[in-house]
């Protein structure tokens, strides 16, 4: 699935955003950390057929910019389950009793929300061992999904990263993997080729979440190329 990302800074401007997305992508990220008046009900009150709603609620020390409590932070994303969001991004690091807050809320609700437990690294990415350690940890958590993303300051980070895709899927974890930064955008195109949950992509220039994220065009176009190239191989 594609994700694109919604980081406006005011309500407003993310009701827009979320306007012009929802007919290019699988999948809307509300990023809610960076939009400073956020009422969860409205911006999901427009919820389309067919597309899916992540909510985030990134910690600062992650990349995110929540200034509030933790408490405060987990119970917007408590917020988002009891509206029907489709998934709900929640930090590794994350305190464990605010995490089984969150795993009770969505079990409250029937599950019909999916975790994704994340974990960042935003200097440098960690040996293919540490990986695969970071990924069992967040599985025994209890995530649905996880979420490994590190900062690639070399080419060969990428297959560090995008390594963890087949190994997660042969344990039966479904997995979102790339690397941030410059160096890192190959993996961006290639995750979603080795069956990466999720692949994140900016409506426009400027309105990235994170560096190196491509725009929804140059990454439909890019998979359209080589989804071209392999079926006449074929």
């Amino acid at each position: 699935m594609l994700c694109i990302p919604i980081c406006a800074s005011t309500k407003e401007a993310a009701v827009a955003q979320m306007g012009q997305a929802y007919p290019l992508a699988d999948c809307l990220e509300l990023r809610i950390d960076q939009i400073k008046d956020c009422d969860l009900e409205q911006l999901m009150h427009g919820k389309r057929p067919g597309t899916k709603i992540l909510v985030t609620n990134r910690r600062k020390d992650e990349g995110g910019g929540f200034r509030g409590s933790e408490h405060e932070r987990i119970a917007l994303l408590k917020e988002a389950v009891a509206l029907g969001a489709d998934f709900v991004d929640i930090e590794a690091r994350t305190a464990k009793p605010l995490l089984r807050e969150l795993k009770a809320e969505i079990k409250k609700h029937g599950s019909r929300t999916k975790l994704i437990i994340s974990f960042h690294d935003l200097k440098k990415t960690p040996a293919a061992g540490a990986l695969q350690k970071r990924l069992n940890a967040c599985s025994k958590m209890g995530a649905h999904i996880v979420k490994i993303c590190t900062y690639a300051r070399a080419m060969e980070d990428n297959l560090q990263v995008l390594g963890l895709i087949p190994y997660a899927r042969k344990k039966g974890q479904a997995i979102i993997a790339f690397c941030m930064g410059d160096k890192g955008r190959i993996s961006r195109v290639m995750a979603p080729l080795l069956g990466s949950y999720l692949s994140y992509a900016a409506l426009d220039k400027g309105t990235e979440s994170a560096p190196g994220q491509l725009t929804i065009g140059e990454t439909r176009e890019i998979l359209k190329i080589l989804h071209a190239a392999d079926t006449e191989e074929r």
